[in-house]
């Protein structure tokens, strides 16, 4: 307990010293970050000899800004100041060394987050990265964060969903590449010389995914004729509400990877899988952040009832219609489970108006949950491509395959004397295609779905008034 005061303390303390955001250092960091970012090849390197390079000189004088403004703001944040010592370092000697591939280890492993989390205390993170479903490159970003951890969501933590390295963050500002899809921060993808023997935390931006789940929700309602109960409808128009669903939603989701029957890797790292495996295994953390949000809500935890209908509208109306079609492996948990409402009678579409029956809701979607579970269960016993068959065969209970699909097909259409990693070679990029349903409700959000690119909650609320 005293290592929780401890870090309230810290947050109210560096609170009082002002928002990082509005020292001028920021913006001189932020301009600085932004010119070096498309002198950057790829791999995050700058190459000066190439033709229309700029002079050594002025990288070297730009990452210099970058130094110096980090270090203006780093007496804002006393609690990072080692990381900020080492991502100096790290900066200088990326210099000195002639703008190679970047390697920000030592200020990767300086920066430990996870250690004091506080709700409301900022950080200042630059490292030379690639944002997920963002930028692909490693270029040098910069971004101040909020840690969300309000103290129910701390007491969960400690008594029910034990997940240390979990970090709930709000976004304060960023540089581009997150001004894009990326809602996370995670260590893997900072460019390294080497990966750590273990990363000891993980940022997931509950406010970004507040704001897009709001937006797409509110065009899908009114686009399907959906009637919502009247606290649901409030959870929608509260964005702060909605940030308390997903930070809950997050962290459970998060540690339900390395718990359970796990018949696989967890995190799929090392295996080649067909993407349906990728599906079932993120369908399987969101349902059972959902099963336990229900217990949750009969404990009184008013978040709990959040979560469930969080997990069922961002499943059913923004996962299905959200990128492109190629292995769409979370598309596919939306659809899947979608369609096993709709076969249980839980959610009806007539005359053009979508009808869900909110009291068999959670009861038949914990049924969807058990039977993804069973399927691990008993993928303990089973061979790798056995294992993959009976994922299949859950899945095309409830999901048309392409009709020119060869697993479809069955074993026989397969050559089973190739490894099953050759075997994935043979599943098609759309497997399972969008139903008609999907396809029309695609053509409605589409352009719902591309605002959302880049959203926070004060864009949010900005385009709200």
């Amino acid at each position: 307990m005293s290592e929780i005061f401890s870090s309230m303390t810290i947050a109210a303390e560096e609170t009082a010293a002002g928002r990082v955001v509005d020292h001028p250092a920021w913006a001189t960091l932020k301009d600085a970050v932004e010119t070096i970012r498309p002198w950057q090849s790829p791999d995050g390197s700058i190459d000066l000899e190439a033709e229309g390079a700029p002079p050594g000189e002025s990288v070297r004088a730009e990452v210099g800004r970058v130094v110096a403004a980090v270090e203006h703001l780093a007496p804002l944040l006393p609690h990072d100041a080692e990381y900020h010592r080492a991502l100096v370092a790290d900066l200088r000697r990326w210099a000195d060394s002639g703008f190679g591939v970047p390697d920000f280890l030592d200020s990767l492993l300086a920066f430990q987050p996870a250690a004091q989390r506080a709700d409301g205390l900022q950080h200042l993170v630059v490292f030379p990265m690639y944002t997920q479903n963002g930028n692909p490159d490693r270029n040098v970003e910069a971004v101040v964060l909020r840690v969300v951890w309000p103290e129910w969501l701390a007491e969960l933590e400690r008594t029910r969903y034990d997940n240390p390295l979990f970090l709930g963050i709000t976004f304060e500002d960023f540089t581009s590449g997150y001004d894009t899809n990326s809602a996370v921060l995670f260590p893997e993808t900072i460019a390294v010389r080497e990966a750590p023997e273990r990363f000891t935390w993980g940022g997931i931006f509950c406010d970004r995914e507040a704001a897009r789940f709001r937006r797409v929700t509110e065009a899908a309602v009114a686009a399907l004729g959906l009637e919502l109960p009247a606290d649901i409808q409030d959870m929608i128009g509260d964005q702060q509400r909605c940030q308390q669903a997903f930070v809950l939603w997050d962290m459970v989701h998060d540690r339900t990877h390395s718990h359970g029957d796990l018949p696989f890797d967890p995190f799929m790292i090392k295996q080649r899988q067909p993407f349906w495996m990728y599906g079932l295994e993120e369908l399987r953390c969101d349902l059972t952040a959902f099963k336990e949000a229900v217990k949750l809500e009969a404990d009184g935890y008013a978040q709990g009832r959040d979560v469930q209908y969080a997990v069922l509208f961002d499943r059913m109306f923004r996962f299905p219609v959200t990128g492109e079609r190629v292995r769409n492996y979370d598309g596919l948990g939306g659809q899947l489970l979608f369609a096993y409402l709709h076969r249980h009678d839980v959610v009806r579409w007539t005359d053009n108006t979508l009808h869900i029956d909110w009291e068999r809701a959670p009861q038949v979607t914990n049924r969807l949950c058990a039977e993804i579970e069973k399927l691990y269960r008993d993928g303990i016993d089973r061979p790798k491509l056995v294992h993959w068959f009976a994922a299949y065969e859950l899945v095309s209970a409830y999901l048309s395959p392409h009709p020119g699909s060869v697993w479809a097909k069955g074993p026989d259409a397969l050559d089973l004397t190739q490894p099953p990693r050759k075997l994935v070679d043979d599943v098609l990029p759309d497997e399972f295609p969008l139903s008609m349903f999907y396809e029309a409700l695609a053509k409605k959000l589409r352009g719902v779905i591309a605002s959302t690119k880049g959203i926070t909650a004060a864009s949010k609320e900005a385009a709200a008034a």
